[in-house]
């Protein structure tokens, strides 16, 4: 089985051009077999605030209106994809940038919530392995961002790192799959306000534990949840990184924290 490496870059790294290029050249240069998945967020609240489109997050998940569904899809699918899969061929090396709609690689379906109106959000359903692996195959890197297929042919906005982690688990039955998320803290830290104090691995009880004491909060609590699912279904290695240490970790070293189920 050869080696697969899901790299999900998120966050403040999206928005710095030198960080994003030196995680794209991390990537082109490694010669490893890889998919890059991306959000954007931070890019669709500052154009809704030029253009006077309101929005409103609950527990970190972007209610999306119509007019919200049309930011994220010019941000997402066209703006940073086709930024990012142009930093690919300066670097060498060439890449398909992908929504769930191309392919129907990714088929979602719309949230339903018993109390909250996500509006057009969208929950995974399936992967097309076999689309992802054709171009793994090629030495093409897959670029995809967070747009998904709705069942009825609607494009559906969808969490990041959860089509990280659906990824991962397709892949994991052709491949030996490594999932980093990748944004602009160290790892988890034990300390939010100091960057050194950083876990070196995480398991399930310590999650608990920190989880109860309010040492991990907000948005790290869903990436943890997700990322100890999907070491129950055969994925390999799971990590949170800086976006920077993304050559570091293909030069053998170990940054960040490394989540384990025990």
């Amino acid at each position: 089985m050869q080696d697969l490496f899901i790299i999900k870059i998120g966050g403040d790294t999206l928005n710095s051009p030198e960080i994003l290029e030196k995680c794209i050249k991390a990537c082109a240069k490694s010669g490893k077999n890889i998919i890059l998945n991306h959000g954007g967020g931070k890019k669709v609240t500052e154009l809704a605030s030029k253009l006077g489109i309101q929005q409103q997050i609950i527990e970190g998940r972007r209610i999306t209106s119509p007019e919200t569904l049309d930011l994220c899809t010019m941000i997402y699918a066209g703006l940073i994809n086709k930024n990012i899969v142009a930093g690919f061929y300066k670097n060498g090396k060439t890449a398909a940038g992908l929504s769930g709609a191309d392919f129907g690689c990714i088929i979602s379906e719309k949230r339903q919530h018993p109390t909250v109106n996500y509006g057009m959000v969208g929950d995974v359903r399936k992967v097309d392995a076999g689309i992802l692996a054709g171009f793994v195959e090629k030495g093409i890197i897959p670029v995809l961002c967070s747009i998904t297929l709705g069942e009825n042919g609607d494009l559906l906005n969808t969490n990041a790192d959860t089509i990280a982690s659906e990824i991962a688990k397709a892949m994991s039955a052709k491949y030996r799959v490594h999932l980093l998320y990748c944004f602009e803290k160290n790892g988890v830290l034990t300390d939010i306000s100091n960057e050194n104090s950083v876990l070196k691995t995480i398991t399930q009880k310590t999650f608990n534990e920190m989880k109860d004491t309010r040492q991990i909060a907000d948005g790290m609590i869903p990436k943890l949840h997700t990322a100890m699912q999907v070491l129950r279904h055969g994925v390999e290695e799971v990590r949170i990184i800086n976006s920077g240490k993304i050559s570091s970790y293909f030069a053998g070293e170990e940054p960040g924290t490394q989540i384990m189920l025990h």
